[in-house]
C-alpha cells in the first residue's frame, strides 16, 4: 500500500471546499450535477497542490502536471486518480475537456513564473486559471456562451481577490507575487506600507469594475439554481472587496465570515429567483 501511494503523480495539501471563498456544488446546483462539479474541483485542487509543492522542482512539477493531462486525455489513470475521475466525467456530460487543460496551463505557469508585471498580465494569467471554472460549470449546465464574458468577469474578480487575501503567504512561501509592484521584499513586513497599500488598492479598483460586470451574470443564467448561486457569488466577491479594502492582509487573515455568507446566500437567491431571466 505504502508503495502504491508513493507511485501518485497528485500531492495532496488537505485543503479541500470548505476553504475556499465561493460555494463549490452547494445545495443550489442540480443534483444531478453535483458530483461532476465536486469531480472538477478535485482535479483542479490536485493540481493547485502540485504547484503549490515546495519539495518538487518546476521541472517535476510540470512533468507531474503534463502527466494529469496524459490521463484526462485517456492514458490509464491509476497514479492520478482525479484526472482519471475527471476524464470519466467529461464522457458522462459531453463537457469538453479544454477548460481541465486549461487551468493545467495556468498551474505549469503557476510552476515557473514568479512574478506579473502589470494587470494586462495578471488577467492573461487569470485567463487560465480563473475563467475556465465558471466556464466548466456554465457548460455543464448547458448555458449559453454568451455567458462567458460575465462568468469569466467573476472568476477573474474571484481569484484576484484571493492573491491579495494570500499575498503575504504566497511571497513567504513560495517567492510567488502575484500583486505588479515593484518593491515585493514589502510583502515580509507585518503590514502594509503606503507603497503596497496603493497597488492593493489598485487592484481593488480593477478588481470592483470586473464584479460589476458580472452583475449581468445572473440574469444571464437559464438554470434556477445556477442563476441563484451566482448571484451568491457575485455578493461575496463584492463583500470580500470591501473587507479587503478596509483590512490589511499581511497584519491578519482578511477573510469571509459566517454573517457574510449568510447574507450573500439570502440576498442571492433572492435576487436569482426574482431578477431579470433570459428570454
Amino acid at each position: 500500500m505504502e508503495g502504491a501511494r508513493a507511485t501518485l503523480v497528485e500531492t495532496p495539501s488537505g485543503k479541500g471546499a470548505g476553504d475556499e471563498n465561493f460555494p463549490v456544488g452547494s445545495f443550489l446546483i442540480r443534483r444531478d450535477l453535483r458530483p461532476h462539479v465536486h469531480a472538477f474541483y478535485r482535479f483542479a485542487r490536485q493540481a493547485d497542490d502540485i504547484a503549490d509543492n515546495k519539495a518538487l522542482s518546476p521541472k517535476e512539477k510540470i512533468r507531474r502536471l503534463d502527466r494529469m493531462a496524459a490521463v484526462l486525455d485517456g492514458a490509464p489513470g491509476e497514479d492520478a486518480p482525479s484526472a482519471a475521475a475527471m476524464r470519466a466525467s467529461l464522457l458522462a456530460t459531453g463537457v469538453t475537456a479544454q477548460h481541465c487543460h486549461d487551468v493545467l496551463t495556468a498551474f505549469r505557469l503557476d510552476a515557473t513564473k514568479k512574478r506579473y508585471r502589470d494587470w494586462d498580465d495578471l488577467m492573461a494569467y487569470c485567463r487560465y486559471s480563473a475563467a475556465p471554472v465558471g466556464r466548466q460549470l456554465l457548460d455543464l449546465h448547458g448555458e449559453s456562451r454568451a455567458t462567458w464574458e460575465a462568468s469569466d468577469a467573476l472568476c477573474n474578480a474571484l481569484q484576484v481577490l484571493n492573491h491579495l487575501q494570500d499575498c503575504g503567504d504566497d511571497y513567504r512561501n513560495l517567492d510567488r507575487v502575484y500583486i505588479p509592484y515593484a518593491e515585493v521584499e514589502e510583502l515580509r513586513l507585518p503590514a502594509l506600507t503606503p507603497g503596497l497599500r496603493r497597488a492593493v488598492d489598485d487592484l481593488l479598483d480593477r478588481t470592483d469594475a470586473l464584479i460589476a460586470k458580472a452583475r449581468r451574470l445572473p440574469g444571464q443564467v437559464r438554470a434556477a439554481g445556477l442563476r441563484c448561486e451566482s448571484a451568491v457569488i457575485v455578493a461575496l466577491a463584492a463583500r470580500l472587496s470591501q473587507l479587503l479594502r478596509r483590512g490589511d492582509p499581511l497584519a491578519t487573515r482578511v477573510a469571509l465570515r459566517k454573517r457574510d455568507f449568510a447574507a450573500a446566500l439570502v440576498g442571492g437567491v433572492w435576487r436569482g429567483l426574482l431578477g431579470e431571466r433570459p428570454r
